[in-house]
């Protein structure tokens, strides 16, 4: 008899008078405004202007739904095309079913259509956004828990997820929460590329791929306890030669980039620090800083410069002042020499 377990919701949807609200799709929604809240902050940040986030953001969700449920319904293709199945069900994205492999792919594709829109880096764009994206999972993978689906194993311990629905195959009990152990690992994740960019400044791209190589570390033993229906390649699921090659990817992509590469973008919108004032990244306020230091040192070397002349001419002055006397003094002596001689010539006359 299990002691504790985590109870699933009787229903995944509420109706207000006609509308559904279901949990799987607030889900989604509250995580993409997390993803465009933190990634706008961090933007303006590191230089970029306010709303360029949510302005890129409109091109990349919609290519990232698509992309994901492309995934999940070539990948998954009997659920929605096999004898008996309903082909029009795969266009019922409500009810679960984004491959995130599909999502980051396609999600991309609209990212980088609105980066070349407004004119700035799709690498840096990427480094903003990263934290933000894995938030979003971390919420998105809730939206699991209210479809009960993507469980793991049979388990009695006391943070088991109880499923009650029979729905597709499944069998009432208590298993291992799939969907919390991904969510918690997203955090971390998220966590990990906010201090990593701190303290080793990523540029170019570094922070994204820093994201996708520690997602696809964890997605790798967590894809490995689902007891779901998969597609296996040599004993292992699909999505687990999925994350293993995209990991393998990520850190290539962070060695080759750190090395040909090196340091951050000093600008990553164009234009942003005279349309936003102080708005400008760090880096940029240091070099400002710097310059302005270097141009009142050069004007306090030219100050001591003229000071140093001035001293020049007024050691100078007193020495013309002497020369000035001793030829008025050697005037007066000849004068007074012509004057005696005068007067002796008349003694004698």
């Amino acid at each position: 008899m299990e002691l504790a377990f985590i109870p699933s919701p009787s229903r995944g949807v509420l109706h207000l008078g006609p509308i559904p609200l279901r949990g799987y799709a607030f889900c989604i929604i509250i995580g993409v405004f997390v993803a465009v809240w933190l990634g706008n902050k961090r933007w303006i940040a590191r230089g970029g202007r306010p709303g360029t986030v949510a302005d890129i953001a409109v091109w990349a969700v919609p290519f990232g739904l698509i992309g994901g449920r492309l995934y999940h319904v070539i990948t998954d293709y009997q659920l929605y095309f096999s004898e008996g199945r309903d082909w029009v069900d795969a266009f019922k994205i409500w009810e679960g079913g984004l491959g995130i492999w599909g999502a980051i792919a396609f999600g991309a594709v609209g990212a980088w259509i609105g980066a070349r829109r407004r004119g700035v880096p799709m690498p840096a764009y990427a480094d903003a956004v990263a934290p933000g994206i894995a938030l979003a999972q971390a919420i998105g993978r809730w939206g699991n828990w209210f479809n009960q689906e993507l469980y793991g194993k049979p388990t009695d311990l006391p943070w088991a997820v109880e499923i009650t629905s029979t729905a597709d195959g499944r069998l009432p009990g208590t298993y291992h929460p799939t969907f919390l152990y991904e969510s918690l690992w997203c955090i971390g994740v998220a966590l990990l590329v906010i201090w990593a960019d701190r303290r080793f400044r990523l540029g170019h791209g570094r922070a994204f791929a820093l994201y996708v190589a520690a997602y696809c570390a964890g997605r790798f033993w967590i894809e490995y306890m689902r007891v779901d229906d998969a597609h296996h390649i040599l004993g292992l699921r699909l999505n687990n030669w999925t994350a293993l090659f995209v990991f393998l990817l990520a850190v290539l992509y962070i060695v080759l980039s750190a090395r040909m590469r090196p340091g951050r973008e000093p600008v990553v919108e164009p234009g942003a620090e005279s349309a936003a004032g102080d708005t400008g990244s760090e880096e940029d306020k240091d070099a400002k800083t710097a310059k302005t230091a270097k141009n009142d040192a050069d004007d306090a070397d030219g100050t001591d410069g003229a000071a140093e002349t001035d001293a020049a001419e007024a050691r100078e002055a007193p020495s013309g002042a002497d020369d000035a006397d001793e030829a008025d003094a050697a005037d007066d002596a000849k004068d007074a020499e012509g004057v005696t001689n005068g007067a002796d010539s008349a003694k004698k006359g």
